[in-house]
This record gives C-alpha cells, structure tokens and sequence, in this order.
C-alpha cells in the first residue's frame, strides 16, 4: 500500500472516532447554519483539525483543500501535493441519525487525483484506492458492476437543498431517469454514492453542483473499480465543474445520451 494512501486512512480513523463518539448522542451536538439548509457541527470541523494534523505531521510542505477551513495559504499552483478533503459528507444525515455518511480524503498531485479514501465510520467500510493499483473494500478488491442498460440500472442521484432554484431542473431529471432506470436513490452523501458504484451496490450516480471535496477521492475509487466519471457532457473536467455522472462503462454512456442536455 502506498505509504500517502496509509497516512490517509489514519487521518479518516481518526477522524471517525470523533464522529463515531458523537454519534452515540447526536441531540447534543452543537450545529449551526452556513447558509439556508447548509449546516455545519462542532463534529465537522473537530474532525477536519483531526485529518490535517495527521497529515500535516506527515507532510508539512503540502497544501490543504478543505470544506470547513478552506484553503491553506500554500495552496498556489506551485504547489504539486493537494490534499482535498471532506470530513463529514452527509452532515444533514448526521445530525438527524440517519447513518449514511463518511469521511473523504484525496490527494490530487500536479493536478491528478492519485490517492483516495473514503471511510464510512457507522458501518466501518474503509473504501480505498491508488492511481494504477485498483479500488478496495476493507482491503478487498472491488469492481463495477457487469450491468449494461440503464434499464437494469439502479442509480444514485442528489440535489442541493441550499438553492432552490434548481429544484425545477432536479425534478424533471428526477422524472426521465425515474423512466428509464430501474430505481432511483436519493441517500445523501455523494462521497459514498460514488464508493457504493465502485462496489456495486449502485450502477450509478448523478448529481450537480458538487464540491471538489464531495468528488475527488470517490472519483478516483470509481475509475479504479472500473467504471467511468465525466461531466453530464461526458466531459474529464467535473472535479472544478461540478456535475458529476458515474457508472459502469455502457450504463455511464446511456446516462450521458440521457442527461446531455442538462449539461452547463
């Protein structure tokens, strides 16, 4: 195992013990709101100061990429080591006990995402991946499912609570891939929707207006297990875009055939 990838799963171990403590009386965790139906707990960020200090310690010359504290100030593009990182996706899910959520870290080098974690703590699902070396499940190696229509496809999707906006749009995506797929899923973590396509548990997944923290590392675990991740154009840049399709490789181009039109 790459000695970064290591590093990575001990930041999320440590990490998940806070979440995994806090979530034996969640009625008394301390939440507050960044924006309309975009919250934010004491959890999130104790985890987040968990996850950096672990890998600072390791790495002190890398910049950081974080959803609670941002950018750290040697985040510049001279910089070639990037770790990117979610410390609870899925915090809404969190905060009302409903155990769909985990921990996301990635490390993106010159621009590529080479290293990934992404660690489901309620369940200890430790989902891993290295660029060139393959996808795992708590050290087992994972792949995509065989599924080839989108007719036989469970799909996972989200929509942003925060805007509504582009509730209208969610709504008529929601009804053309409610025809055409099988079953259609809404858990609320898009770090682990990507992990559960890597695993099969999911043909694939759709959402818009993503982080690069909700992407980054359950990309790399999905291509790695095989399937494929673009854009809702079939495009390489969704890490910056944020409109994320994933799936196996025919049900991927049958969501791209399909939801095209809702591309930027």
């Amino acid at each position: 195992m790459h000695p970064m990838l290591n590093t990575a799963i001990k930041a999320a171990r440590r990490a998940a013990t806070i979440i995994n403590r806090a979530s034996f009386d969640v009625d008394r965790v301390q939440v507050s709101e960044k924006q309309y139906n975009d919250f934010v707990t004491e959890v999130d960020r104790a985890a987040e100061a968990a996850i950096i200090e672990v890998l600072t310690s390791a790495y002190p010359d890398h910049a950081i990429l974080a959803e609670e504290s941002g950018a750290s100030k040697n985040l510049h593009d001279e910089n070639d080591n990037v770790w990117i990182i979610d410390p609870l996706d899925g915090t809404t899910n969190f905060i009302h006990g409903f155990p769909q959520y985990c921990v996301s870290i990635a490390l993106q080098q010159k621009g590529v995402i080479t290293q990934a974690v992404v660690y489901d703590p309620s369940r200890n699902e430790m989902f891993t991946a290295s660029k060139g070396g393959g996808a795992f499940l708590n050290d087992k190696r994972i792949r995509v499912t065989k599924c080839d229509k989108i007719a036989d496809a469970l799909i996972g999707t989200g929509f942003s609570g925060r805007d509504m906006s582009k509730l209208d749009e969610y709504m008529e995506m929601y009804k053309i891939m409610t025809q055409k797929c099988q079953g259609l899923r809404r858990p609320g973590a898009a770090a682990l929707d990507l992990a559960y396509v890597a695993m099969g548990r999911l043909d694939g997944f759709f959402e818009k207006g993503l982080a690069p923290w909700d992407i980054a590392a359950g990309s790399l675990i999905v291509t790695e297990a095989g399937g494929i991740v673009g854009t809702f154009a079939g495009e390489s840049d969704y890490l910056h875009k944020g409109d994320v399709l994933a799936g196996t490789p025919k049900v991927f181009g049958q969501m791209v055939n399909t939801l095209q039109a809702f591309a930027k």
